[in-house]
């Protein structure tokens, strides 16, 4: 299965245990990616350093938190939420109108990072997802940077 925006994320990318069990599975189901979701989105919140992406956001996250949740549990390997009621998800072209350079794209990691480091989960999903997201932020980069 493909985005089309970026990191192609196959069926086989969603197993990790040997009993088969889903990356969205052994994240705790859609209660699971809402918690990280939540955990994600009240960093960026607080947290300084994630004051620019912060401010690319609505006031109220709900909406936010709502999608980001409904993609993940979908990209995790559940049900296809975000397609069924918003159609395909173009995150590359949904991110366009927003500066995102090496710092936002940094900004958005460290708060993902956070999340998971929150997360009870598997190490070995916990390290998959980490490059995962780097891989995803970045392809969301639309403004030249020099890398640092």
């Amino acid at each position: 299965m493909t985005n089309g925006d970026g990191p192609r994320l196959t069926s086989a990318d969603t197993r990790v245990t040997n009993n088969q069990a889903s990356h969205f599975e052994l994240l705790g189901g859609e209660t699971g990616v809402r918690r990280l979701v939540d955990r994600f989105y009240d960093r960026m919140d607080t947290a300084p350093e994630a004051a620019t992406i912060r401010g690319m956001h609505p006031p109220d996250l709900g909406s936010s938190r709502e999608k980001l949740s409904l993609f993940l549990v979908g990209w995790t390997g559940g049900p296809p939420l975000y397609v069924q009621r918003h159609g395909h998800p173009m995150l590359r072209a949904r991110h366009l109108p927003f500066p995102i350079g090496v710092p936002e794209r940094d900004a958005w990691v460290a708060c993902m990072d956070f999340a998971l480091d929150g997360h009870e989960m598997p190490e070995e999903l916990r390290e998959y997802l980490r490059v995962r997201f780097r891989g995803v932020a970045d392809h969301m980069r639309n403004r030249a940077d020099v890398e640092e």
